[in-house]
């Protein structure tokens, strides 16, 4: 059983910066592909960034530019860097594991409230 715990969310004003980490329970960066979602209110989740076991990452096109997605692989932390927040970005941000091997296991943390608002 993996654990996932985010922290970092907050209220920041528009053009701020939050940095967002998730800490597993332990050394899980080189068998699971890892990714931050985010979750806003009326909407479905969607797939914020991705991390590979490989180190490659992918964003989606809204935050290109903006976010980075990075891992600690001695912390087995992995983190969101987001900057130039827009009101837009307000949502809850999970982050998100999946092992890349059979038999398949994903596991979710309980989400950390990012709202951008002046």
């Amino acid at each position: 059983q993996v654990q996932l715990v985010e922290s970092g969310g907050g209220l920041v004003q528009p053009g701020g910066s939050l940095r967002l980490s998730c800490a597993a329970s332990g050394n899980i960066f080189n068998s699971y592909a890892m990714a931050w979602y985010r979750q806003a209110p009326g909407k479905q989740r969607e797939m914020v960034a991705t991390i590979t076991t490989g180190g490659r990452t992918n964003y989606e096109d809204s935050v290109k530019g903006r976010f980075t997605i990075s891992r600690d692989n001695a912390k087995n932390t992995m983190y969101l860097q987001m900057n130039s927040l827009k009101p837009e970005d307000t949502a809850v941000y999970y982050c998100n594991g999946k092992r890349v091997y059979p038999p398949p296991r994903e596991y979710w943390g309980q989400g950390t409230q990012v709202t951008v608002s002046s």
